[in-house]
Protein backbone atom coordinates (compact mmCIF):
# COMPACT_ATOMS: atom_id res chain seq x y z
CA UNK A 1 0.00 0.00 0.00
CA UNK A 2 1.22 3.80 -0.79
CA UNK A 3 0.94 6.83 1.45
CA UNK A 4 -2.06 8.51 0.69
CA UNK A 5 -1.40 11.07 -1.48
CA UNK A 6 -3.44 13.62 0.25
CA UNK A 7 -0.80 13.12 3.68
CA UNK A 8 2.16 13.81 0.74
CA UNK A 9 0.48 17.03 -0.29
CA UNK A 10 -0.35 18.07 3.32
CA UNK A 11 3.56 17.45 4.16
CA UNK A 12 4.82 19.74 1.11
CA UNK A 13 2.41 22.64 2.28
CA UNK A 14 3.40 22.45 5.81
CA UNK A 15 7.07 22.36 4.45
CA UNK A 16 6.39 25.93 1.64
CA UNK A 17 4.76 27.58 4.75
CA UNK A 18 7.84 27.31 6.83
CA UNK A 19 10.60 28.19 3.38
CA UNK A 20 8.28 30.82 2.90
CA UNK A 21 9.35 32.32 6.21
CA UNK A 22 7.75 35.67 6.97
CA UNK A 23 6.81 36.36 3.44
CA UNK A 24 7.48 36.98 0.16
CA UNK A 25 7.31 40.47 0.56
CA UNK A 26 9.94 40.69 3.75
CA UNK A 27 12.53 38.47 2.14
CA UNK A 28 12.29 40.47 -1.36
CA UNK A 29 12.78 43.46 0.51
CA UNK A 30 15.66 41.99 2.35
CA UNK A 31 17.13 40.80 -1.15
CA UNK A 32 16.97 44.87 -2.76
CA UNK A 33 19.39 45.59 0.29
CA UNK A 34 21.55 42.59 -0.55
CA UNK A 35 20.90 40.53 2.48
CA UNK A 36 20.73 36.58 2.28
CA UNK A 37 17.66 35.06 4.23
CA UNK A 38 18.38 32.87 6.76
CA UNK A 39 17.79 29.72 4.58
CA UNK A 40 20.52 31.47 2.21
CA UNK A 41 22.88 32.24 4.61
CA UNK A 42 23.17 28.16 5.67
CA UNK A 43 23.05 27.22 2.20
CA UNK A 44 25.69 29.36 1.79
CA UNK A 45 27.91 27.67 4.91
CA UNK A 46 27.23 23.95 3.67
CA UNK A 47 27.90 22.01 0.97
CA UNK A 48 25.06 21.36 -1.18
CA UNK A 49 22.75 18.45 -0.37
CA UNK A 50 24.40 17.91 3.04
CA UNK A 51 21.32 20.15 5.46
CA UNK A 52 19.70 17.76 7.96
CA UNK A 53 16.99 20.31 9.43
CA UNK A 54 16.31 20.43 12.97
CA UNK A 55 12.64 21.52 13.59
CA UNK A 56 11.55 22.64 10.70
CA UNK A 57 7.60 22.55 12.02
CA UNK A 58 8.50 24.13 15.71
CA UNK A 59 6.92 27.02 16.42
CA UNK A 60 5.74 29.70 19.81
CA UNK A 61 3.06 28.00 22.22
CA UNK A 62 -0.49 30.29 20.85
CA UNK A 63 -1.52 31.15 23.97
CA UNK A 64 0.99 34.09 24.69
CA UNK A 65 -0.36 37.93 24.62
CA UNK A 66 -1.31 39.04 21.06
CA UNK A 67 -0.10 35.83 19.31
CA UNK A 68 -2.92 34.04 18.97
CA UNK A 69 -3.62 34.71 15.26
CA UNK A 70 0.17 34.74 14.42
CA UNK A 71 1.66 31.98 12.50
CA UNK A 72 5.74 32.42 12.64
CA UNK A 73 7.69 29.60 10.51
CA UNK A 74 10.05 27.49 12.54
CA UNK A 75 9.64 30.20 15.39
CA UNK A 76 12.38 32.37 13.47
CA UNK A 77 15.29 30.46 13.74
CA UNK A 78 16.07 27.40 11.37
CA UNK A 79 18.35 24.46 12.80
CA UNK A 80 20.24 22.42 11.60
CA UNK A 81 23.57 20.14 10.96
CA UNK A 82 25.31 19.98 7.25
CA UNK A 83 28.97 19.11 6.34
CA UNK A 84 31.31 21.69 5.83
CA UNK A 85 34.81 20.66 4.20
CA UNK A 86 33.72 17.25 4.32
CA UNK A 87 33.80 17.72 8.01
CA UNK A 88 29.76 17.66 10.32
CA UNK A 89 29.06 21.47 11.79
CA UNK A 90 26.02 22.28 13.13
CA UNK A 91 24.14 25.84 12.72
CA UNK A 92 21.60 27.79 13.21
CA UNK A 93 20.38 31.17 11.55
CA UNK A 94 17.85 33.83 13.08
CA UNK A 95 15.10 34.54 11.22
CA UNK A 96 14.65 38.10 10.91
CA UNK A 97 11.51 38.56 8.51
CA UNK A 98 9.38 36.22 11.55
CA UNK A 99 8.99 37.91 14.01
CA UNK A 100 12.18 40.58 14.05
CA UNK A 101 14.18 37.30 15.02
CA UNK A 102 13.13 37.61 18.54
CA UNK A 103 13.97 35.28 20.88
CA UNK A 104 10.96 32.96 22.50
CA UNK A 105 10.85 29.77 24.19
CA UNK A 106 10.72 27.37 21.33
CA UNK A 107 13.34 29.54 19.41
CA UNK A 108 15.29 28.68 22.45
CA UNK A 109 14.98 25.73 22.70
CA UNK A 110 15.63 24.94 18.94
CA UNK A 111 18.79 26.10 19.50
CA UNK A 112 19.37 24.19 23.18
CA UNK A 113 18.51 21.35 20.89
CA UNK A 114 20.52 21.84 18.51
CA UNK A 115 23.85 22.54 21.27
CA UNK A 116 22.87 19.76 23.05
CA UNK A 117 23.36 17.16 19.90
CA UNK A 118 27.05 19.54 18.72
CA UNK A 119 28.00 18.37 22.21
CA UNK A 120 26.91 14.76 22.51
CA UNK A 121 28.24 14.38 18.55
CA UNK A 122 31.42 16.57 19.00
CA UNK A 123 30.76 18.80 15.90
CA UNK A 124 31.29 22.55 15.96
CA UNK A 125 28.59 25.24 16.40
CA UNK A 126 27.94 28.47 14.45
CA UNK A 127 25.62 30.63 15.14
CA UNK A 128 24.26 33.44 12.98
CA UNK A 129 22.45 36.30 15.02
CA UNK A 130 20.40 38.51 13.25
CA UNK A 131 17.62 39.10 16.02
CA UNK A 132 15.68 41.94 17.41
CA UNK A 133 16.23 40.87 20.67
CA UNK A 134 13.78 38.80 23.71
CA UNK A 135 10.16 38.53 22.57
CA UNK A 136 7.90 40.92 24.30
CA UNK A 137 4.79 38.48 24.04
CA UNK A 138 6.30 35.93 26.08
CA UNK A 139 7.45 37.97 29.47
CA UNK A 140 9.56 36.08 31.74
CA UNK A 141 9.70 33.02 29.04
CA UNK A 142 11.53 34.26 26.40
CA UNK A 143 14.04 36.09 29.04
CA UNK A 144 14.35 32.20 30.18
CA UNK A 145 15.26 30.65 26.59
CA UNK A 146 18.02 33.01 26.86
CA UNK A 147 19.06 31.82 29.92
CA UNK A 148 19.39 28.58 28.90
CA UNK A 149 20.87 29.55 25.38
CA UNK A 150 23.56 31.28 27.86
CA UNK A 151 23.70 27.79 29.64
CA UNK A 152 24.64 25.52 26.87
CA UNK A 153 27.29 28.43 25.75
CA UNK A 154 28.86 27.88 28.64
CA UNK A 155 28.57 23.76 28.73
CA UNK A 156 29.92 23.49 25.21
CA UNK A 157 32.82 25.75 26.38
CA UNK A 158 36.14 24.07 25.66
CA UNK A 159 34.14 20.81 24.43
CA UNK A 160 33.95 22.29 20.84
CA UNK A 161 34.85 25.28 19.02
CA UNK A 162 31.88 27.54 19.03
CA UNK A 163 31.48 30.38 15.85
CA UNK A 164 29.16 33.68 16.10
CA UNK A 165 28.49 35.85 13.02
CA UNK A 166 26.34 38.83 13.75
CA UNK A 167 24.52 39.50 10.95
CA UNK A 168 22.10 42.20 11.90
CA UNK A 169 20.83 43.59 15.43
CA UNK A 170 22.47 41.76 18.36
CA UNK A 171 21.35 43.74 20.95
CA UNK A 172 20.75 43.79 24.97
CA UNK A 173 20.71 40.22 26.26
CA UNK A 174 20.93 39.00 22.94
CA UNK A 175 24.75 39.91 22.68
CA UNK A 176 25.53 38.09 25.35
CA UNK A 177 25.54 34.17 23.74
CA UNK A 178 28.22 35.25 20.83
CA UNK A 179 30.35 36.60 23.68
CA UNK A 180 30.28 32.98 25.34
CA UNK A 181 31.41 31.95 22.32
CA UNK A 182 35.28 31.00 21.06
CA UNK A 183 34.60 33.56 17.70
CA UNK A 184 32.56 36.48 16.80
CA UNK A 185 32.76 37.79 12.84
CA UNK A 186 30.84 40.38 11.94
CA UNK A 187 29.78 42.86 9.22
CA UNK A 188 30.70 45.89 8.21
CA UNK A 189 27.07 47.15 7.52
CA UNK A 190 23.79 46.13 8.13
CA UNK A 191 25.11 44.68 11.80
CA UNK A 192 24.70 46.16 15.12
CA UNK A 193 25.87 44.43 18.30
CA UNK A 194 25.10 46.73 21.98
CA UNK A 195 23.71 46.34 25.33
CA UNK A 196 22.51 49.66 25.40
CA UNK A 197 21.57 51.64 22.75
CA UNK A 198 22.21 55.73 22.10
CA UNK A 199 18.34 56.42 23.37
CA UNK A 200 18.78 54.24 26.46
CA UNK A 201 22.51 55.62 27.24
CA UNK A 202 21.22 59.51 26.80
CA UNK A 203 17.66 59.00 29.11
CA UNK A 204 20.29 57.16 31.84
CA UNK A 205 23.30 59.58 31.36
CA UNK A 206 22.72 62.86 29.14
CA UNK A 207 25.46 61.94 27.01
CA UNK A 208 25.39 61.59 23.29
CA UNK A 209 26.32 58.67 21.37
CA UNK A 210 25.35 57.40 18.23
CA UNK A 211 25.45 53.79 17.08
CA UNK A 212 28.54 53.73 15.08
CA UNK A 213 30.51 54.42 18.58
CA UNK A 214 29.33 52.11 20.55
CA UNK A 215 27.86 49.28 18.39
CA UNK A 216 29.69 48.81 14.99
CA UNK A 217 31.86 46.28 13.60
CA UNK A 218 34.51 48.81 13.71
CA UNK A 219 33.75 49.83 17.15
CA UNK A 220 33.88 46.05 18.47
CA UNK A 221 37.61 45.93 16.39
CA UNK A 222 39.01 48.22 17.00
CA UNK A 223 38.03 49.50 20.31
CA UNK A 224 36.16 46.94 22.20
CA UNK A 225 37.96 44.25 21.07
CA UNK A 226 34.72 42.23 21.36
CA UNK A 227 34.95 40.48 18.24
CA UNK A 228 37.73 39.02 16.03
CA UNK A 229 37.05 39.66 12.14
CA UNK A 230 35.15 42.15 9.95
CA UNK A 231 33.70 40.69 7.26
CA UNK A 232 32.67 43.09 4.47
CA UNK A 233 29.27 41.22 4.06
CA UNK A 234 27.43 37.96 4.42
CA UNK A 235 29.29 36.08 2.12
CA UNK A 236 32.73 37.27 3.65
CA UNK A 237 31.59 36.65 6.98
CA UNK A 238 30.68 32.75 5.59
CA UNK A 239 33.82 32.55 3.89
CA UNK A 240 35.64 33.49 7.09
CA UNK A 241 33.82 30.81 9.21
CA UNK A 242 34.67 28.65 6.68
CA UNK A 243 38.32 29.58 6.78
CA UNK A 244 38.98 29.68 10.43
CA UNK A 245 37.06 26.12 10.58
CA UNK A 246 39.63 24.33 8.52
CA UNK A 247 42.28 25.00 11.23
CA UNK A 248 40.25 23.75 13.98
CA UNK A 249 39.37 20.53 15.23
CA UNK A 250 35.82 19.30 15.68
CA UNK A 251 36.22 18.93 19.37
CA UNK A 252 38.54 19.40 22.22
CA UNK A 253 39.89 15.27 21.82
CA UNK A 254 40.73 15.39 18.26
CA UNK A 255 43.98 16.79 16.91
CA UNK A 256 43.48 19.99 14.70
CA UNK A 257 43.31 19.03 10.82
CA UNK A 258 47.37 18.56 9.94
CA UNK A 259 48.51 18.06 6.61
CA UNK A 260 52.19 17.75 7.45
CA UNK A 261 54.51 17.45 4.26
CA UNK A 262 55.96 14.13 3.68
CA UNK A 263 59.46 15.00 4.82
CA UNK A 264 60.65 18.38 7.09
CA UNK A 265 62.12 20.92 4.71
CA UNK A 266 65.18 22.36 6.20
CA UNK A 267 66.45 24.67 3.96
CA UNK A 268 67.68 27.93 4.95
CA UNK A 269 65.37 31.19 3.94
CA UNK A 270 68.16 33.38 3.16
CA UNK A 271 65.25 36.31 3.01
CA UNK A 272 64.68 36.07 6.69
CA UNK A 273 67.90 36.90 7.29
CA UNK A 274 67.11 40.35 4.91
CA UNK A 275 64.34 40.99 7.27
CA UNK A 276 66.52 41.76 10.64
CA UNK A 277 67.19 45.68 11.14
CA UNK A 278 71.10 46.05 11.25
CA UNK A 279 70.48 48.86 14.20
CA UNK A 280 68.65 46.68 17.18
CA UNK A 281 66.76 50.09 18.23
CA UNK A 282 64.83 50.17 14.58
CA UNK A 283 61.32 48.80 14.11
CA UNK A 284 60.77 45.22 12.62
CA UNK A 285 57.42 44.31 11.50
CA UNK A 286 56.62 40.64 12.64
CA UNK A 287 54.01 39.99 9.84
CA UNK A 288 56.42 40.20 7.65
CA UNK A 289 58.45 37.41 9.66
CA UNK A 290 55.30 35.59 9.77
CA UNK A 291 54.68 35.72 6.11
CA UNK A 292 58.08 33.83 5.47
CA UNK A 293 57.64 31.24 8.54
CA UNK A 294 54.43 30.11 7.61
CA UNK A 295 53.15 27.89 4.17
CA UNK A 296 52.68 30.38 1.79
CA UNK A 297 52.56 33.25 3.79
CA UNK A 298 48.91 32.32 4.51
CA UNK A 299 48.18 33.63 7.97
CA UNK A 300 44.81 34.06 9.13
CA UNK A 301 45.10 36.89 11.67
CA UNK A 302 42.42 37.37 15.00
CA UNK A 303 41.45 40.80 16.24
CA UNK A 304 43.60 42.36 13.48
CA UNK A 305 42.46 45.92 14.73
CA UNK A 306 42.79 45.46 18.53
CA UNK A 307 45.75 45.41 20.28
CA UNK A 308 48.00 45.83 17.59
CA UNK A 309 51.66 45.72 19.66
CA UNK A 310 50.86 41.88 19.91
CA UNK A 311 49.84 39.53 16.95
CA UNK A 312 47.79 36.30 17.33
CA UNK A 313 46.60 33.96 14.75
CA UNK A 314 46.28 30.95 13.05
CA UNK A 315 48.75 28.99 10.17
CA UNK A 316 49.96 26.15 9.21
CA UNK A 317 54.21 25.25 9.21
CA UNK A 318 55.42 22.52 6.58
CA UNK A 319 51.64 21.24 7.02
CA UNK A 320 50.96 21.58 10.70
CA UNK A 321 48.11 23.72 12.38
CA UNK A 322 49.99 26.34 14.74
CA UNK A 323 48.65 28.95 16.70
CA UNK A 324 50.99 32.03 16.56
CA UNK A 325 51.75 34.97 19.31
CA UNK A 326 54.11 37.20 18.57
CA UNK A 327 55.07 40.67 19.83
CA UNK A 328 55.15 43.56 16.98
CA UNK A 329 57.88 46.24 17.59
CA UNK A 330 56.46 48.46 15.11
CA UNK A 331 53.24 49.01 17.79
CA UNK A 332 54.38 50.51 21.05
CA UNK A 333 57.57 49.11 20.37
CA UNK A 334 56.20 45.43 20.86
CA UNK A 335 55.45 46.00 24.40
CA UNK A 336 52.62 44.06 26.52
CA UNK A 337 49.73 46.16 27.83
CA UNK A 338 46.34 46.01 29.79
CA UNK A 339 44.64 44.79 26.39
CA UNK A 340 47.35 42.87 24.42
CA UNK A 341 48.02 40.89 27.33
CA UNK A 342 43.90 39.97 27.83
CA UNK A 343 44.29 38.90 24.08
CA UNK A 344 47.03 37.27 24.14
CA UNK A 345 45.98 34.97 27.21
CA UNK A 346 42.51 34.16 25.51
CA UNK A 347 44.21 33.55 22.02
CA UNK A 348 46.75 30.77 24.06
CA UNK A 349 43.99 29.18 26.12
CA UNK A 350 41.81 28.41 22.79
CA UNK A 351 44.60 26.79 21.26
CA UNK A 352 45.26 24.75 24.71
CA UNK A 353 41.65 23.42 24.80
CA UNK A 354 41.39 22.68 21.05
CA UNK A 355 45.40 20.67 20.96
CA UNK A 356 47.08 23.28 18.63
CA UNK A 357 50.82 23.79 19.11
CA UNK A 358 51.75 27.14 19.90
CA UNK A 359 54.65 29.32 18.45
CA UNK A 360 55.68 32.25 20.36
CA UNK A 361 57.74 34.88 18.32
CA UNK A 362 59.55 37.47 20.93
CA UNK A 363 60.71 40.73 20.54
CA UNK A 364 59.39 42.74 23.46
CA UNK A 365 61.23 45.34 26.29
CA UNK A 366 58.99 44.68 29.03
CA UNK A 367 55.31 45.50 29.65
CA UNK A 368 54.06 49.00 29.00
CA UNK A 369 54.98 51.28 31.62
CA UNK A 370 52.71 54.70 32.87
CA UNK A 371 50.04 55.36 35.65
CA UNK A 372 47.37 54.80 33.04
CA UNK A 373 48.51 50.89 32.67
CA UNK A 374 49.37 50.82 36.57
CA UNK A 375 46.09 52.27 37.64
CA UNK A 376 44.50 50.03 34.95
CA UNK A 377 45.44 46.92 36.37
CA UNK A 378 48.39 45.70 34.32
CA UNK A 379 49.51 43.95 37.19
CA UNK A 380 46.30 41.79 37.10
CA UNK A 381 45.87 42.06 33.32
CA UNK A 382 49.63 40.48 32.57
CA UNK A 383 49.92 38.47 34.66
CA UNK A 384 47.03 36.42 32.53
CA UNK A 385 49.73 35.66 30.05
CA UNK A 386 52.09 34.17 32.82
CA UNK A 387 48.81 31.80 33.70
CA UNK A 388 47.99 30.90 30.43
CA UNK A 389 51.38 29.66 29.06
CA UNK A 390 52.31 27.95 32.19
CA UNK A 391 48.95 26.30 32.49
CA UNK A 392 48.99 25.34 28.64
CA UNK A 393 50.36 21.64 28.19
CA UNK A 394 50.14 21.56 24.08
CA UNK A 395 53.52 21.70 22.52
CA UNK A 396 55.13 25.30 22.73
CA UNK A 397 58.02 26.26 20.58
CA UNK A 398 59.46 29.70 21.01
CA UNK A 399 61.65 31.74 18.97
CA UNK A 400 63.71 35.00 20.62
CA UNK A 401 64.11 37.12 17.73
CA UNK A 402 65.76 40.45 19.25
CA UNK A 403 65.34 41.69 22.48
CA UNK A 404 63.39 40.02 25.67
CA UNK A 405 63.99 41.68 28.82
CA UNK A 406 62.41 41.39 32.84
CA UNK A 407 59.06 40.20 33.24
CA UNK A 408 57.82 40.15 29.51
CA UNK A 409 60.87 37.61 28.82
CA UNK A 410 58.87 35.11 31.34
CA UNK A 411 55.66 36.35 29.97
CA UNK A 412 56.06 35.38 26.52
CA UNK A 413 56.84 31.95 27.05
CA UNK A 414 60.63 31.38 28.48
CA UNK A 415 61.75 27.42 29.10
CA UNK A 416 60.79 28.32 32.91
CA UNK A 417 57.32 28.74 31.93
CA UNK A 418 56.98 25.67 30.09
CA UNK A 419 58.19 26.45 26.51
CA UNK A 420 59.50 22.99 25.50
CA UNK A 421 62.03 24.13 23.17
CA UNK A 422 63.39 27.56 22.85
CA UNK A 423 65.89 29.25 20.30
CA UNK A 424 66.87 32.51 20.10
CA UNK A 425 68.66 34.71 16.67
CA UNK A 426 72.13 35.62 17.20
CA UNK A 427 70.62 39.75 17.58
CA UNK A 428 69.17 38.33 20.91
CA UNK A 429 69.15 39.89 24.16
CA UNK A 430 67.80 38.11 26.98
CA UNK A 431 68.19 40.04 30.34
CA UNK A 432 66.56 41.82 33.17
CA UNK A 433 66.63 45.01 31.51
CA UNK A 434 68.37 46.38 28.59
CA UNK A 435 72.07 46.93 28.67
CA UNK A 436 71.54 50.73 28.05
CA UNK A 437 69.23 50.86 31.10
CA UNK A 438 71.87 48.62 33.39
CA UNK A 439 74.69 50.09 32.85
CA UNK A 440 73.20 53.47 34.05
CA UNK A 441 71.94 51.70 37.29
CA UNK A 442 75.03 49.01 38.01
CA UNK A 443 78.11 51.92 36.85
CA UNK A 444 76.44 55.60 37.70
CA UNK A 445 79.72 56.04 39.17
CA UNK A 446 82.48 54.71 37.18
CA UNK A 447 80.36 56.54 33.82
CA UNK A 448 80.28 59.88 36.16
CA UNK A 449 84.01 59.48 36.83
CA UNK A 450 85.17 58.82 32.99
CA UNK A 451 87.11 61.53 31.26
CA UNK A 452 84.43 60.64 28.23
CA UNK A 453 81.16 59.15 30.29
CA UNK A 454 79.33 58.77 27.03
CA UNK A 455 82.03 56.78 25.41
CA UNK A 456 82.54 54.42 29.00
CA UNK A 457 78.82 53.96 28.82
CA UNK A 458 78.83 52.75 25.43
CA UNK A 459 81.82 50.45 25.95
CA UNK A 460 80.19 48.93 29.58
CA UNK A 461 76.79 48.46 27.51
CA UNK A 462 78.52 46.51 24.87
CA UNK A 463 80.49 44.38 27.44
CA UNK A 464 77.26 44.04 29.64
CA UNK A 465 75.42 42.77 26.47
CA UNK A 466 78.76 40.30 25.49
CA UNK A 467 78.77 38.99 29.35
CA UNK A 468 75.21 39.17 30.49
CA UNK A 469 72.41 39.38 27.88
CA UNK A 470 73.74 37.38 24.49
CA UNK A 471 72.22 34.17 23.87
CA UNK A 472 75.50 32.28 23.75
CA UNK A 473 75.51 33.04 27.43
CA UNK A 474 71.66 32.16 28.15
CA UNK A 475 72.42 28.79 26.00
CA UNK A 476 75.87 28.01 28.34
CA UNK A 477 73.36 27.98 31.46
CA UNK A 478 70.57 26.32 29.51
CA UNK A 479 68.07 28.79 29.38
CA UNK A 480 67.76 28.49 25.68
CA UNK A 481 67.56 24.95 23.68
CA UNK A 482 69.95 26.77 20.78
CA UNK A 483 71.19 29.53 19.02
CA UNK A 484 70.06 29.71 14.87
CA UNK A 485 70.51 31.99 11.79
CA UNK A 486 67.06 33.72 11.21
CA UNK A 487 67.34 31.68 7.59
CA UNK A 488 67.08 28.17 10.22
CA UNK A 489 63.92 29.21 11.87
CA UNK A 490 61.18 27.97 9.36
CA UNK A 491 63.11 23.89 8.75
CA UNK A 492 64.09 24.01 12.85
CA UNK A 493 60.00 25.28 13.61
CA UNK A 494 58.74 22.52 11.58
CA UNK A 495 61.18 20.03 12.77
CA UNK A 496 60.64 20.62 16.30
CA UNK A 497 56.88 20.57 15.88
CA UNK A 498 57.14 17.34 14.51
CA UNK A 499 58.87 16.16 17.34
CA UNK A 500 56.58 17.25 20.06
CA UNK A 501 53.19 16.06 18.63
CA UNK A 502 53.40 13.27 20.36
CA UNK A 503 53.93 15.33 23.65
CA UNK A 504 51.73 14.21 26.84
CA UNK A 505 52.05 15.89 30.23
CA UNK A 506 49.71 15.92 33.15
CA UNK A 507 48.50 18.10 35.74
CA UNK A 508 47.53 17.83 39.31
CA UNK A 509 43.89 16.78 39.18
CA UNK A 510 41.77 19.93 39.88
CA UNK A 511 38.29 21.58 38.68
CA UNK A 512 40.20 24.39 36.98
CA UNK A 513 42.88 26.88 37.86
CA UNK A 514 41.53 30.53 39.27
CA UNK A 515 43.26 32.58 35.99
CA UNK A 516 43.43 36.50 37.44
CA UNK A 517 40.28 37.68 35.55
Amino acid sequence: MAIAPALLKQLEEKRQLAYAAGGVEKLAERAKKGLMSARERLAALFQPGTFLEFGLHAQHDAHHFGMEEKSMPCDGVITGVGYVDGRAVAAYAQDFTVGGGAVGRIHGKKICDLMEYAQQTGIPVVGINDSGGARIQEGDVSLSGYGQVFFHNVLLSGVVPQISVIAGPCAGGAAYSPALTDYIIMTRKNAQMFICGPDVIKAATGATVTMDQIGSAEAHASVSGNIHFIAEDEADAIALVKKLHSFLPSNNVMDPPHRPTPIVNMELDQGMNDLVPADPKDGMDVLKIIARLVDDGDFLEVQRDWAKNLVVGFARIQGLVVGIVANQPIVKAGTLDIDSSDKGARFIRFCNIFNIPIVTLVDIPGFMPGLAQERGGIIRHGAKMLFAYAATTVPKITIIMRKSYGGAYLAMCSKDMGADLVYAWPCAEIAVMGSDGAVKILFKREIAAAADPAAKEKELAADYREKFASPYEAASKGVITDVIEPAQTRGIVAMALRNTLSKRETRPPKKHGNIPL
